[in-house]
């Protein structure tokens, strides 16, 4: 069991950032997680006294929470971090997770829903949503348990937007933040949810002294909505926005989370990524432009517009026909849900069609992998003469500004304008609706038409715009902005 003792920084999210396995042997398996809230946390050094408070998502989590004792982990287990996971009972946190969280939150945010039959806020929703209110009940209770006086605990994401105003009925000396890695929907579309739950979540999210977003597009968005929803007062001072209900005042900021440069171009130069990169290299052939895009198969990345996108490149521009390959890395996402099994069928379908259509004996002009393999992922970066990222909606978009990074003759990007990177990226990349077909084959051709020079010129400036907020200032500049 390991030692409590109060926490002076707190981190909060859904995912954590180790995972376990139960072995044949009835041992635990433990696997480190990356990303930039791992980044951020370890830019604040050992002597911080922080603390990662997580949920457990698999069986092997539980396992590895009820025996480390009130959850708190082994910090030799967690690359030295101290972190309470939450032993939530598990259908509890299917109906959070599940069926709020993934199939309602992400859906408003991303403007996703067909509106003829969804959404139906049922008796159902009704049974989800008092979980989402009960799992987002555990988290405040704990961080308030492991807080010392005083504290700043930051809040992350959709999972967890009733946290912050828990947690200041619980705990009011602490200083509270809320980071949304998500979208934030205007508010004719937020509204779409019931009336009391759209006041609960803003209310939530109100309840932190600062609330952050990626991007001033969607806290503005955020503001609209607690003006229009709440009848909030929405302050503007110069660049400074602040949200007045209840009595309390929210600062409102955006952080516009970047690339980490440096663990991209030295992960990108290991072995097992020359491997991958030689292997795709003769799968493309000599003397071809390759086009690269890397998703999850989630709706809102929008990759079957993509696919059609290329056929379309294909039909309207057969000068390309065997001069060009398009690698499609489209990994599993959520198939816990039968909307995301059905959206990567259809991905699997459509890419065979192409693959009939217009390969040849010497030329196989798609190659679709399914399987998430980082490194190849990374391999496919180097060799990247087009990026495209085309999202329907999206929070920011890291693929965007880790093609530029590591590319090594210099991507053009065909970037959505519904993207949260395109804030920093638009000038430099080739700008597309995601839902115009026919234009956004236009920008692929003219990308792969692009003159060589220019090319790398756009990937240079496009490079330093990426990195100019890497994971550790990210973190810090949320902790700062939280202290002013």
């Amino acid at each position: 069991m390991v030692s409590h003792r109060a926490a002076r920084i707190l981190v909060a999210s859904n995912r954590g950032p180790v995972s376990f396995t139960v072995r044949d042997d009835g041992g635990l398996s433990a696997r480190r997680g990356g990303g930039g809230l791992v980044s951020g946390l370890s830019a604040i050094g050992p002597d911080a006294d922080a603390l990662w408070v997580c949920a457990a998502l698999s069986d092997g989590d539980r396992e590895a929470a009820r025996r480390a004792g009130h959850g708190r982990l082994d910090p030799t287990e967690t690359g030295g971090q101290r972190v309470r996971m939450l032993d939530i009972d598990a259908a509890t946190f299917a109906d959070a997770y599940n069926g709020i969280a993934n199939s309602v939150l992400w859906f408003v945010h991303h403007m996703l829903y067909q509106t003829p039959l969804e959404p139906v806020f049922d008796s159902d929703f009704e049974r989800q949503w008092a979980s989402y209110e009960a799992y987002n009940a555990a988290f405040a209770d704990a961080l308030a348990e492991e807080a010392a006086e005083g504290s700043e605990v930051l809040v992350q994401d959709y999972h967890l937007t009733l946290v912050p105003g828990m947690l200041r009925e619980r705990r009011p000396d602490l200083r509270i933040g809320h980071f949304s890695h998500t979208p934030w929907a205007p508010a004719d579309y937020y509204r779409l949810l019931p009336d009391d739950v759209a006041a609960e979540v803003l209310g939530g999210i109100l309840g932190a002294d600062r609330a952050a977003f990626l991007t001033r597009r969607w806290a503005e968005a955020f503001a609209e909505c607690c003006a229009e929803v709440l009848g909030a007062r929405v302050e503007r001072d110069g660049h400074e926005l602040r949200v007045v209900h209840d009595g309390r005042t929210t600062r409102i900021g955006v952080h516009g989370l970047g690339a980490d440069a440096d663990f991209l171009r030295e992960r990108a130069r290991r072995d097992d990524v020359e491997e991958r990169l030689a292997a795709l290299r003769e799968e493309v052939g000599p003397d071809r432009k390759v086009i690269v895009r890397v998703d999850r198969t989630e709706l809102s990345k929008n990759i079957v517009r993509g696919l059609l996108a290329y056929r379309r490149l294909l039909t309207d521009h057969p000068e390309w026909r065997g001069r060009v390959v398009h690698l499609a890395f489209a990994y599993p996402s959520r198939h816990d849900l039968a909307v995301y099994r059905e959206y990567t069928d259809r991905v699997r379908r459509l890419a065979e069609e192409i693959d009939a259509e217009f390969s040849t004996p010497d030329w196989k002009p798609l190659v679709l992998h399914v399987r998430d393999d980082f490194a190849r992922s990374l391999a496919a970066y180097r060799m990247a003469d087009v990026a495209l990222v085309n999202p329907i909606r999206d929070g920011m978009n890291l693929v965007a500004k880790e093609v530029p990074v590591i590319s090594e003759s210099g991507c053009a990007l065909v970037l959505s304008r519904e993207a949260g990177a395109a804030a920093e990226l638009a000038e430099d990349a080739l700008m597309v609706n995601p839902y115009d077909i026919g234009a956004t084959a236009r920008a692929l051709h003219e990308a792969l038409s692009m003159p060589d020079a220019e090319r790398a010129e756009r990937a240079k400036r496009l490079a330093a715009a990426s990195t100019a907020l890497p994971p550790q200032a990210w973190f810090l500049d949320q902790l700062e902005a939280l202290r002013a």
